[in-house]
C-alpha cells in the first residue's frame, strides 16, 4: 500500500510540504512501514519500521495517515488501498 499527503499550497513562496507512507510485505512474511516526508524538491528524510504481524503493520499505517491529516496534510494519491478510510 502507498499513500502519499501534500500540504495545500500556501500564499508563501515555499515549496508544499509531502509525506509518503508505503507498507510493503518482505520475503520472510513480515511487513515493512516507510514513512518519508520532506519538502517538495528538497530534503527528505525516510524512517522504516518493521512489523511481523499484517494486522499491526495495518494499524500503524492507518495511525500515519491519521495524524498526517489531522496536521493539514491532504491525500494527493493512494495504490493498493485495500481497506476503506476510517474506523
Amino acid at each position: 500500500m502507498r499513500l502519499y499527503l501534500q500540504t495545500a499550497p500556501g500564499n508563501s513562496d515555499l515549496p508544499p510540504r509531502y509525506v509518503q507512507i508505503t507498507l510493503e510485505q518482505d520475503l520472510l512474511g513480515g511487513w515493512t512501514l516507510y514513512r518519508e516526508s520532506g519538502v517538495q524538491g528538497g530534503r527528505a528524510s525516510l524512517k522504516r519500521e518493521q512489523f511481523l504481524e499484517r494486522d499491526g503493520a495495518i494499524a500503524a499505517f492507518e495511525k500515519a495517515r491519521d495524524a498526517q491529516i489531522k496536521r493539514g496534510f491532504q491525500v494527493m494519491f493512494t495504490q493498493g488501498q485495500e481497506r476503506p478510510h476510517g474506523h
